[in-house]
């Protein structure tokens, strides 16, 4: 497969696009993170999620750990070419690494952040720690 579309894509000075992973039901935000150009390749040839992890510097196969894979629907590039959404199944249910379904949990309410939704399963759990 010619990889011609990745040259469309505005990458950050460190080669790195921001992904935005939507329910492709609900349009809820799941979770953002970044991919760099391998991680996008293999996102569309696998259509799973795959992301780059800026902390340990590698390729992250969402639910590699967790199993909880995110399942990919469908792909968009905004405007600017420089972030892209995915919508996704997000098998499981949960996105985030505390448990939850996403990782948009708090909202701001009075001066302060506020979790207002519930840990869906104990991350300990999840990630065996």
């Amino acid at each position: 497969m010619s990889a011609d579309w990745l040259e469309e894509l505005k990458w950050n000075d460190d080669g790195l696009i921001p992904a935005i992973a939507l329910d492709h039901k609900t349009g809820k935000v799941l979770m953002v993170a970044w991919m760099n150009r391998e991680a996008l390749q293999l996102t569309v040839q696998e259509q799973r999620a795959i992301y780059w992890s800026r902390s340990r510097k590698k390729l992250w196969r969402k639910g590699e750990e967790s199993g909880h894979v995110q399942t990919l629907h469908e792909l968009r590039l905004d405007c600017d070419a420089d972030v892209i959404t995915m919508t996704v199944e997000q098998l499981g249910g949960i996105a985030c690494h505390t448990g939850r379904e996403s990782c948009f949990y708090r909202v701001y309410k009075d001066g302060k952040w506020v979790a207002v939704d519930p840990v869906i399963k104990d991350p300990a759990s999840i990630y065996n720690q």
